[in-house]
């Protein structure tokens, strides 16, 4: 009988091969750009997946303000929240939360679709999203994101 073995990251083995991925968020629907940014996160793509440890790469969301929402959902889609008062009730167009804070859809859909635990808190914290094309992390040498993990584009 051969000794094959399943593979089991550790996290040490996990955080050694993480990478950094920029995606721009310019004219790509907001689910499917948080579905593929969420696949990179968790580490799916990798061949070392495991589901009890943090294999993911960073991943950096430039020109967020950009993130397009199909069909009527600018003006009808919200976002609700309550202060815990009595009439604190508060909604908000996606139209005008895209306008004052345009990072905080993407990070919001990105969140729905990671594991609600620790894990998925801590997935969260590799994603860096940012309104602008500008973003301080050159140094880590972002590449692009992939091209084969990339959804088809949208169309006009």
């Amino acid at each position: 009988m051969p000794s094959s073995r399943s593979f089991v990251a550790t996290p040490k083995t996990a955080q050694a091969s993480r990478a950094w991925f920029v995606v721009d968020a310019t004219d790509k629907p907001l689910g499917r750009l948080a579905s593929e940014v969420a696949h990179i996160l968790r580490g799916k793509h990798k061949p070392t997946f495991t589901t009890h440890e943090d294999t993911g790469d960073f991943v950096v969301v430039v020109n967020a303000g950009k993130v397009k929402l199909t069909g009527t959902k600018l003006d009808g889609k919200f976002y609700y929240r309550h202060s815990g008062i009595p009439g604190g009730f508060r909604a908000e167009s996606y139209r005008d939360l895209l306008a004052r804070k345009p990072e905080f859809p993407i990070e919001k859909a990105v969140k729905g679709m990671l594991p609600k635990n620790v894990l998925g808190r801590e997935m969260l914290t590799k994603l860096k999203i940012y309104a602008t094309p500008d973003h301080p992390h050159v140094a880590q040498q972002p590449k692009p994101f992939p091209k084969h993990l990339a959804g088809t584009p949208a169309k006009a």
